[in-house]
């Protein structure tokens, strides 16, 4: 029998003020979907302490804080209510829950109200708010933990570690932190981690001025700026002999050439002038699932496009693709696909096509149904592969 789950969609007052620690926090409401009531608010919440978690599916960490927060909820029903909160659409939503069934209430915030309210750049983000509606803490969700729970509703004193997060967007970080003049023509700049900003690259691309010769990372790792410079191989198309670990240190780094074929050649020019590094490109062999034509009348469906721009969308679940070839496609199933493995293609087809593909992550199932639906198939094999070695 099917579960029907609490759903929960956000409505919250626009306007708000952002309260600071210690302060109260303004009431808002949120509607609710197959629960006991249609609606709550923060202030009929009053008397206990309310958990917001900010999350999405696409997000690992968030996805595996999941049962924690259950745990926390079942352990203490009277005195705490977690409301989870993103701005994915309902039925995405509905589409994870369905295979990952929660007990929890989910709040859907496309208007980002709540956003708003309590900013932030890093997810997962969680914001706990005492009984009587002051804010005790914007921190991470592995830090509310029983001890913590029991401690605040004994009124003991407590220490909540907060959460180091820059409130500035994206292109507010690039105009505060990386403007350049518009003449600029070439320029390297590298430094070290931005505390609280995102791990991201920024390719610039629709930027008329910049498109194809600029590139900024915000805290990436060595080894993600070393795949980067020598082709934008992925983690799982290199091999990382470094011994540099998940606690390696991260950078920022802003690049600009003067003509775009120069972009790569010049970032791995400063990267090895700057790193005792070396890279190098191996064949390796490797299982891989291999892209197939299934059903050549479906695949023949799929609408041909000779003439656009190359465009790729791509997030968790999803996978649009405009004038794009085969082997566009199975890079970006390997990229964002819930496969876990190396994908190649093998349809032997070189037209560009607009794909688009969608799917539920959290079923193993659905992706094999979803290429099926387009006439295509994987199949395991085994292939030599180019791979990208670093080592010192």
């Amino acid at each position: 029998m099917k579960t029907i789950l609490p759903l929960l969609v956000l409505s919250a007052h626009c306007g708000l003020a952002q309260p600071n620690t210690g302060q109260p926090v303004p009431d808002f409401s949120v509607q609710l979907l197959n629960a006991p009531t249609t609606s709550t608010t923060l202030s009929a919440q009053r008397g206990k302490l309310v958990l917001l978690e900010f999350w999405a599916t696409w997000c690992s960490p968030c996805v595996a804080a999941m049962p924690h927060l259950q745990a926390l909820q079942q352990r203490h029903a009277r005195q705490l209510q977690v409301i989870t909160v993103t701005d994915e659409t309902p039925r995405r939503i509905g589409q994870f829950l369905t295979n990952r069934p929660s007990s929890l209430w989910f709040a859907i915030d496309t208007a980002r109200s709540l956003t708003k309210l309590f900013p932030h750049q890093i997810l997962p983000h969680t914001v706990l708010i005492s009984p009587d509606g002051t804010l005790l803490a914007q921190t991470n969700p592995d830090r509310v933990t029983d001890g913590l729970i029991d401690s605040l509703w004994r009124n003991l004193p407590v220490t909540i570690t907060p959460k180091t997060d820059i409130t500035l967007s994206l292109p507010e970080i690039m105009q505060t932190y990386f403007r350049v003049a518009d003449t600029v023509r070439n320029r390297f700049v590298m430094q070290g981690p931005m505390i609280g900003a995102p791990s991201v690259r920024m390719t610039h691309i629709t930027d008329s001025l910049f498109a194809h010769r600029r590139l900024t990372c915000l805290n990436l790792p060595l080894t993600a700026l070393y795949r980067i410079a020598y082709g934008d191989y992925s983690y799982k198309r290199s091999i990382d002999k470094t011994s540099l670990g998940d606690d390696a240190p991260v950078y920022c780094l802003d690049i600009i050439v003067d003509k775009p074929e120069q972009l790569l050649p010049t970032l791995q020019a400063e990267l090895n002038r700057r790193f005792d590094l070396k890279a190098s490109l191996e064949p390796q062999p490797r299982e891989v699932s291999v892209l197939q034509v299934t059903d050549p009348v479906k695949f023949r469906q799929i609408p041909r496009n000779a003439t656009g721009k190359h465009m790729l969308s791509a997030h968790q679940g999803e996978i649009a693709q405009q004038a794009g070839t085969m082997v566009d496609f199975a890079e970006a199933l390997e990229n964002f696909g819930s496969i876990r493995g190396l994908v190649v293609d093998g349809t032997g087809s070189d037209e560009k096509l607009d794909i688009t593909l969608s799917y539920q992550p959290e079923d193993p199932q659905s992706l094999p149904r979803a290429l099926a639906m387009l006439g295509l198939g994987l199949v395991k094999q085994k292939r030599d592969v180019t791979m990208l070695v670093l080592q010192p």
